[in-house]
């Protein structure tokens, strides 16, 4: 009986150890996660406002920075060079009012909110004109792929814009603000792009263009401004007091209001964004996995997501429609696309619906790689006619009548004792030419430099008689 007591007592005092190594163990991962992860301690909160508020500003040097940067991305876009674009993002300073916004009513600040507000508004308006007075003055009028870029948002752009957001403001409240940062946020988010893309769109009369892009631009900022806005009320940024304690409840209601008005649209068109990128996805996956069939290939698709449509255009063999009934079934078997409808398009449809449809990426690609294969076939083609020229010149020098030749110079040259010819193959190891000679054996009786004189002037005649190019003169 004492012996079972003292294995329970045992087994309690063990069960209890394994309890306390537990609670050490995660009290030391939580302490580790803990000094990892803070942030708090190292924040300074009235730096940060105070570099926020200085950022707003936006007059003198601030003006024509923006002015330039504009022209710098335009002309970028215009000429679809990433670099160029990209140097105009880290001049910017279309970043200071945004995070004026939020920061602004994170800490109930209304007179920064207005500054913020009214900044931004300028800075919007002198963007777009000087994007739209350099589009209407360039001789470059097409869509570069650049500007394309920027006409409609994804889902891609909202989490670039919330995690670039969360890093900038998390950069500016470090103790020592971190350069680097702020300036890979300006590249990811991209906000000069888009308002540039919107004067593209004002100067050609594109409305989807100037929609779109701005579309993207708000998409930008407002995500921004409501990371910024998240981030000073988790490192809980001091509020601003007011000496009137009515005014103080209208500023804090006014602020949160706000807020809201800037976070639930955001939350939704997150929502909107998410759905339609899952749409497009579940339709590239399906027209992937499931549009298959020997001897037919797809060669374009696409999806409209608000008419809940996929188009499927194919070429070669005919797809039965016991197949086209295979692909209908399995579409409905996707949840994500079970209430969209499928039409197939083939290639016997002679129909200009179908020739229309064919997209400009498609007829590109086409033409693109007929120029490569043209180009190919063209050097050839040269390398063929340098042969044959070469092989021409070869068989004009081997038909020289050189019976009348030699009794020519017989007459012209009465010091030439003897004269022949041939063809002479050189070769320098890399390519053989044949080079027509003339042998020359000349009296006694002439001079060195009188041979020399006469063989000039062999040469010069015989290259006039028979159009030769080059020729080579040896003597016996």
């Amino acid at each position: 009986m004492e012996e079972q007591n003292k294995i329970v007592q045992d087994e309690k005092v063990s069960n209890e150890a394994v309890k306390r190594d537990a609670k050490t163990l995660w009290y030391s991962v939580r302490t580790f996660l803990s000094e990892l992860l803070d942030i708090r301690s190292d924040t300074d909160r009235d730096s940060t406002i105070e570099a926020v508020k200085k950022d707003i500003s936006f007059k003198g040097h601030n003006a024509w920075i923006l002015i330039f940067s504009i022209f710098v991305a335009s002309i970028g876009l215009n000429v679809s060079s990433t670099a160029v674009v990209i140097g105009a993002m880290l001049i910017s300073p279309l970043m200071g009012p945004i995070v004026g916004m939020g920061l602004s009513l994170a800490i109930n600040d209304i007179e920064t909110l207005k500054r913020s507000l009214i900044n931004l508004a300028v800075m919007i308006v002198l963007s777009v004109l000087t994007a739209t007075l350099y589009f209407a003055v360039s001789p470059i009028s097409e869509l570069t792929p650049e500007l394309e870029a920027r006409t409609y948002p994804t889902i891609l752009d909202v989490l670039v814009a919330i995690f670039g957001g969360l890093a900038l403001i998390v950069a500016k409240t470090k103790k020592g603000t971190i350069a680097s940062v702020i300036f890979g946020v300006a590249i990811a988010t991209a906000l000069m792009p888009p308002l540039c893309t919107v004067g593209y769109g004002l100067a050609m009369g594109e409305w989807q263009y100037y929609a779109g892009a701005f579309y993207l631009f708000s998409i930008n900022a407002v995500f921004i401004a409501l990371s910024t806005f998240l981030v000073a009320k988790f490192l809980r940024f001091p509020m601003v007091k007011y000496a009137n304690s009515k005014r103080r409840r209208f500023v804090t209601q006014m602020a949160s209001l706000i807020a809201l008005v800037v976070m639930i649209p955001s939350l939704y068109l997150f929502y909107i964004l998410y759905k339609e990128q899952v749409f497009t996805s579940a339709t590239k996956d399906y027209v992937t996995r499931v549009i298959r069939y020997e001897g037919a290939e797809v060669v374009k698709f696409s999806q409209d997501y608000k008419a809940k449509r996929i188009d499927v255009y194919l070429i070669g063999a005919l797809v039965p429609k016991a197949k086209i009934q295979e692909w209908y079934n399995q579409l409905t078997e996707e949840v994500s696309l079970a209430d969209v409808s499928l039409k197939i398009h083939q290639g016997s449809d002679q129909s200009s619906q179908m020739a229309e449809q064919l997209s400009s990426a498609v007829k590109s690609g086409i033409l693109e790689d007929l120029y490569v294969n043209n180009q190919q076939a063209l050097a050839d083609k040269n390398s063929q006619i340098q042969l044959l020229e070469d092989e021409i010149n070869r068989l004009k020098a081997s038909a020289l009548p050189f019976q009348s030749l030699s009794e020519e110079v017989h007459i012209n040259y009465e010091n030439i004792a003897r004269f022949g010819f041939s063809n002479t193959i050189n070769t320098n190891f890399e390519e053989a030419d044949t080079i027509p000679t003339f042998l020359i054996e000349w009296k006694p009786s002439l001079s060195e430099n009188a041979k020399r004189r006469e063989e000039l002037k062999l040469r010069a005649w015989l290259k006039v008689k028979y159009d030769l190019d080059t020729l080579s003169i040896a003597r016996y």
